[in-house]
């Protein structure tokens, strides 16, 4: 009698649960392993290893488990894949349609424990599409009402998770204003003020070892402990959460969360934010101004030069050249 190699595959698509000593991915391998162990008359037997992706969706094939899968199957160490359901193995039309290709390569089909499919019969795929499409239906009206419920919750000011912007630390539904990490937005926003340039605020900052603070998320990661950039200032001095607001899609809700600065200094901040984005370098906060600043670019480098640069040619030898009397090159 010929062996079948049959590997089982399980998912679940939240990490919730899975701490316990018989969650929803050993349920799914007892039923497979049962189903399996119920077909041994044919042969069937199962492959030693286990193929769990716990806490992942079924939209991507980006799964660890499914990709060490995938390559058994290529490398033809497996007949047959026993899931529990079709939408264990993938909620997505396109990415079934992939599986399926990859499967047929490799001579290997799969079996739902809770439906009867066959793989190798134009009807079982007319089936198996049909009930994907069902499936990926499904998973975008959940992913709808989610998006809606955040709205809605943002719009009564709640904070929706995530990691907290410096100053505050999450509070349940909504922050808490941490006062020491407070203080220092304060300082960023009035040295902003005094000096009115953000690379320079970030060189002021560093100069006096004033570093972001480290923090640590909710997953665990730890972020912070380093001189603060560029970036990161500008995200700090446009962030509508420091008055106490939640923003979400342009539109500006009233938080539940504490402000940390005045409207005043938040207005003077942004005018003077919009003032600099004006495109124009008038040399106002630099001490030696460039004044070829946007005067030569590279296209008309390009043009001038042919579109290579050559030594002693084009409009930068120009600048090498001394001055003739009179002030003409």
């Amino acid at each position: 009698m010929k062996r079948i190699r049959c590997a089982i595959y399980t998912r679940k698509s939240s990490d919730e649960g899975l701490e316990q000593s018989f969650n929803s991915l050993d349920a799914q391998r007892e039923a497979c392993s049962a189903y399996i162990l119920s077909q041994a008359s044919e042969g069937w037997m199962e492959v030693a290893g286990h193929y769990d992706d716990g806490g992942l969706s079924g939209g991507t094939l980006e799964r660890p488990a499914l990709q060490r899968l995938l390559s058994d199957v290529a490398a033809g160490g497996i007949d047959i894949i026993v899931v529990y359901k079709v939408d264990r193995l993938t909620r997505s039309l396109l990415d079934f349609s992939r599986l399926v290709e990859a499967f047929d390569a490799n001579d290997t089909s799969f079996v739902s424990v809770t439906q009867s499919f066959n793989t190798t019969t134009s009807m079982g795929r007319l089936t198996l599409n049909m009930l994907l499409s069902f499936a990926q239906f499904e998973r975008e009206v959940t992913a709808e009402r989610i998006r809606d419920k955040i709205a809605a919750s943002k719009a009564k000011g709640m904070w929706m998770g995530g990691i907290p912007p410096l100053g505050y630390k999450p509070d349940g539904r909504s922050l808490a204003v941490v006062e020491e990490h407070a203080a220092l937005v304060r300082t960023i926003f009035t040295r902003y003020l005094a000096l009115g340039n953000v690379r320079v605020v970030a060189d002021a900052l560093a100069r006096d070892g004033i570093p972001s603070p480290p923090r640590t998320t909710a997953t665990g990661r730890c972020i912070g402990g380093v001189s603060f950039s560029r970036g990161q200032l500008y995200l700090i001095l446009k962030n509508r959460i420091y008055l106490g607001e939640i923003e979400h899609k342009g539109n500006i809700y009233p938080g539940l969360h504490a402000p940390i600065l005045d409207v005043a200094i938040w207005d003077q901040v942004q005018a003077m934010l919009a003032a600099n984005l004006q495109g124009k370098r008038t040399g106002t906060y630099h001490r030696k101004p460039s004044l070829l600043a946007g005067l030569i670019v590279k296209a008309a480098m390009r043009a001038a030069t042919g579109g290579a640069c050559q030594q002693g040619a084009g409009p930068l030898s120009l600048l090498r050249q001394p001055l003739a009397p009179g002030g003409r090159r």
